[in-house]
């Protein structure tokens, strides 16, 4: 998990077949060793038939009666194999390979993405995109192992085809590579068809946009008032003709490679046949050598195109595969960075504080924080404000430690919030987000997964349901906490600010957090419910900064609800321009009071 992502690929292949097999196993070890038996045994099926058919037809002809039936019933049963295994084999990889892609590739996938601790790589577009190719190709990782199997279960036929075909002539050895012939021709042939669908692809596209415009509701009234339908048809069938032509033309020319190629494997085909018939009529071979020449010789072809196809789709893995290696890297490498992961304080005293704070998102220039100092004291109530797009939530996020800063540092009592184990970090923290989820379980679940550990604990949830001023959404639901959320799961669809006040509740979970965050907590709300909400809130945060010291954030676009922190930063352009109280700041008369100003007026404006 650890090795760079530098290693050769053909180095790290081994290990990752090896884990995908044993994935195999224990998500569906009944299946894996099907799989196995099947393609152990498919080796042996086609040359058990020609073995066992050629005893049939010379022990018939020496008269040994029993030793022929004993050959036929051989020659029913490797018969019954090779088709059995022909319909079942790619059935069983699909199979296999799926429930292994599915249930075990695509969990590991999401829980190493999930293992990150902050969600910096998710807006990265190098990960995503790897992501992307991950989840969509989980089905080919698991495939890959039983690809290279395959190939090697192909190649063993050909050794034992090599090695029978030469025991009856050596010349015969030459249908090997003439097997390859037809499957070259057909895959340049199939070159030739792609091309033209690249080709034809304007014309087809044409032609299918105005079929949609005449036949089409938008389009279709207005053509056949103006009578330019009968036009637009015409117009769509020279372009179906010249798409048609373009087509039937390269298909012809496939066809001809195609057959060229099976014409000079048959021809050597019937010369390998002739040369055994020769060597029957002198006495140095027998009729049973011919019979066991042409059976081998018909299922040549398949084993020699099934060999190169399960090397190019073990080739073609690696679409999939590199993503999937480069990705654990990542993560493994993100993983390192967390730090030497001690344990939060148990309290604050000192409070928090922003040291020269810099960060940029991926893939922009501009930072969306530049420089940030700030002290939070312990206790204290501090309000974000500024406009969208300051660097408010950039901010918060920063404090909860899901972004790391690019320079400077998050101090928590003194010490680099980058020394801290994050996940104990979150596990002292609240917050309730803008963006906050709409988790389609019960009610009373999609509250109580604020607090895991309080979840099922007598009372938690409905005190963290009245604390969000919720009791009238859980008192007008059917099945009151017990109802099913979403539609999709045929529950119950709640309003917008509905959501928001569950949203508030799951926030409301976590009795003793350090660090309390409001992200727009409000903004699906109407103002008297703000007004009640925020007021809430701020007795809880008294409440909780006589315990263990809590910092209350709380980030808000109506500079009216904060008037009450007892400290406010205003940002601008990912800075901080001013800081104080509210009282402070008015009477500074500043970018703060300016902005109060204008939404005071704003609201009491008549309508």
């Amino acid at each position: 998990m650890t090795r760079s992502i530098q290693s050769p690929l053909w180095r790290r292949l081994p290990s990752l077949w090896w884990e995908v097999l044993t994935l195999s196993w224990r998500c569906t070890p009944g299946l894996t060793v099907l799989a196995l038996v099947v393609l152990a045994l498919s080796v042996v099926a086609v040359p058990g038939v020609a073995l066992t058919l050629r005893a049939t037809v010379d022990a018939t002809a020496a008269g040994t009666a029993g030793v022929a039936l004993a050959a036929a019933v051989g020659v029913a049963v490797a018969h019954a194999l090779t088709s059995t295994f022909q319909t079942v084999t790619g059935e069983v990889l699909t199979t296999v390979a799926d429930r292994t892609g599915r249930m075990g590739v695509h969990p590991r996938v999401h829980r190493a993405i999930a293992s990150v601790p902050g969600i910096a790589h998710l807006e990265r577009g190098d990960v995503l995109d790897r992501v992307d190719i991950v989840r969509r190709g989980t089905g080919q990782i698991g495939r890959s192992v039983w690809n290279v199997l395959l190939s090697a279960s192909h190649v063993l036929k050909l050794l034992v085809t090599v090695v029978l075909l030469g025991a009856v002539h050596p010349l015969l050895l030459s249908l090997i590579p003439l097997a390859a012939v037809p499957l070259w021709t057909h895959r340049r042939g199939q070159a030739l068809v792609r091309r033209a669908e690249v080709e034809g692809a304007e014309n087809h596209r044409l032609q299918q946009d105005l079929f949609e415009t005449v036949a089409g509701v938008t389009g279709g009234g207005e053509t056949r008032v103006s009578g330019a339908d009968a036009r637009l048809d015409g117009l769509r069938q020279k372009a179906w003709l010249e798409t048609e032509r373009v087509r039937f033309r390269a298909r012809a020319r496939a066809a001809a490679w195609t057959f060229a190629g099976w014409l000079v494997f048959v021809a050597a085909f019937a010369g390998g046949i002739a040369l055994v018939i020769v060597q029957a009529s002198q006495g140095t071979g027998t009729v049973g050598d011919l019979v066991l020449t042409v059976m081998l010789a018909v299922s040549l072809g398949q084993t020699v195109r099934g060999t190169v196809t399960a090397t190019a789709e073990t080739a073609g893995a690696r679409r999939v595969v590199e993503p999937y290696l480069w990705l654990r890297d990542h993560v493994a490498g993100e993983l390192a960075r967390e730090g030497t992961a001690e344990e939060p304080p148990r309290s604050l005293a000192e409070g928090l504080a922003l040291d020269r704070v810099s960060f940029t998102y991926p893939g922009t220039d501009r930072p969306a924080l530049d420089g940030l100092s700030a002290r939070l004291p312990a206790g204290a109530v501090v309000a974000v404000v500024g406009e969208f797009g300051s660097g408010k939530t950039t901010l918060v996020k920063l404090l909860l430690g899901l972004y790391r800063p690019d320079s400077g540092a998050v101090r928590v009592e003194g010490r680099d919030l980058a020394g801290v184990s994050t996940e104990r970090w979150r596990a002292r923290c609240s917050a309730a987000f803008q963006d906050f989820g709409r988790f389609e379980l019960s009610f009373g679940e999609t509250v109580g997964i604020g607090d895991l550990d309080r979840m099922h604990e007598p009372g938690a949830v409905a005190q963290a349901v009245r604390e969000a001023d919720a009791e009238q959404i859980v008192d007008g639901l059917p099945d009151g906490a017990g109802t099913q959320l979403g539609r999709r799961l045929g529950g119950i669809e709640l309003s917008e600010g509905q959501w928001q006040r569950a949203a508030l509740a799951r926030a409301s979970m976590r009795r003793d957090p350090l660090l309390f965050v409001l992200d727009e907590p409000t903004a699906s709300l109407d103002a008297p419910s703000e007004e009640s909400i925020f007021r809430r809130y701020m007795e809880r945060a008294r409440t909780h900064a006589r315990g263990t010291g809590t910092v209350t954030v709380v980030v808000s676009h109506r500079f009216s609800t904060v008037a009450g922190a007892d400290l406010v930063l205003v940002m601008e352009r990912g800075r901080i321009v001013e800081s104080g109280t509210h009282a402070e700041l008015m009477a500074i008369g500043g970018r703060y009071a300016g902005l109060y100003g204008i939404q005071e007026r704003a609201y009491t404006a008549d309508p």
